[in-house]
């Protein structure tokens, strides 16, 4: 890999013998290697292990879980937050599992739509809950330093899952909970 990234330095006109460049090969293929390190872990290790039966049949939100990305068209940054919510349906999660999800599936090369369903779809599997909704709100560099170039963008996409699609009230009770009703402080 650091030969092709050297290659990449002298396609675009670059010396990657000149000083500030010699190590830039080995930092990219560090930085890929970090930024795809989702497609190293397993679903299943990620879920297993911390799942009780638990009669609690109420919501459960993790609001502003940070986001990053790389997005599989350009290999440029998306990031923002994930807004995650489940109603149990005789099973929790411990909380720490549900970021872990939303890493998981973001560090590998991705679009906001499917990742939005993986991390909803992979809940929806591993709990059986009564459902389960995602939202995420992010910033795409391959919109804002390119192409378009519009940087103030914000790209949302949701997944509902079970009784957040079925039932409007449960909807909107998760939507008033993460501030996407406009009173978000």
């Amino acid at each position: 890999m650091e030969e092709n990234i050297r290659e990449i330095l002298k396609n675009i006109g670059e010396d990657p013998q000149r000083e500030g460049l010699i190590k830039t090969p080995e930092r990219v293929m560090e930085s890929l290697s970090f930024l795809t390190s989702g497609y190293k872990v397993n679903v299943e290790d990620v879920m297993s292990g911390f799942i009780l039966e638990e009669e609690y049949d109420e919501m459960i939100v993790a609001r502003d879980i940070s986001l990053y990305s790389l997005c599989e068209h350009h290999m440029l940054p998306f990031f923002g937050k994930c807004h995650v919510a489940y109603i149990p349906n005789g099973k929790i999660i411990g909380l720490s599992k549900i970021p872990r999800v939303v890493e998981l599936f973001s560090r590998r090369l991705q679009i906001q739509e499917r990742l939005t369903n993986q991390i909803a779809r992979t809940l929806m599997d591993y709990l059986k809950p009564q459902g389960v909704a995602v939202i995420i709100e992010a910033v795409h560099l391959c919109m804002a330093m390119r192409g378009v170039q519009e940087r103030d963008a914000v790209i949302i996409s949701s997944s509902m899952l079970g009784a957040f699609r079925d039932d409007s009230k449960t909807r909107m009770e998760f939507l008033g909970l993460i501030g996407a009703n406009g009173n978000r402080k």
